[in-house]
């Protein structure tokens, strides 16, 4: 005899259906922070989000991921930088007019490091390809 299951919903803290979404969590209405995500719901949100999700995507305040890649620099490089809080889109900005030095550093820095990821990935592939093609020649000797 087997029972039936009612299935149930998954859902989520608050706190991960912000990240999910790219939005600061304390900007938030209190009943989003304050409540639990169901996937339903989040689904929902991101297909036809609300006016106050669509106002905090637009001006802000974001989280720091967001604000590092309006920066084109790492979040590590926001730290570097002494930036720790959440920005509105207009300090972003402000900040992008004002082209410090820091930022600079670190766009050269994120610059670096894209190099670097492609030149690994090459040298990977070009190994892996290399040690298919001898695998390959083996197995005809054999």
């Amino acid at each position: 005899m087997t029972s039936l299951k009612q299935k149930t919903s998954q859902t989520m803290k608050p706190a991960t259906a912000a990240k999910k979404l790219g939005i600061y969590l304390a900007a938030a209405p209190t009943d989003f922070q304050e409540g639990v995500v169901s996937r339903e719901e989040l689904n929902a949100l991101q297909a036809e989000p609300p006016q106050w999700l669509q106002e905090l995507r637009q001006n802000g305040p974001h989280p720091r991921p967001v604000v590092a890649a309006k920066l084109g620099i790492s979040i590590s490089g926001l730290a570097r930088g002494g930036v720790t809080e959440a920005l509105t889109t207009e300090q972003i900005d402000a900040i992008k007019a004002e082209n410090p030095l820091w930022l600079q550093h670190e766009r050269a820095n994120q610059v670096d490091a894209r190099k670097e990821a492609v030149r690994i990935k090459e040298k990977q592939e070009k190994d892996a390809a290399a040690k298919a093609a001898k695998e390959a020649k083996a197995a005809q000797a054999r």
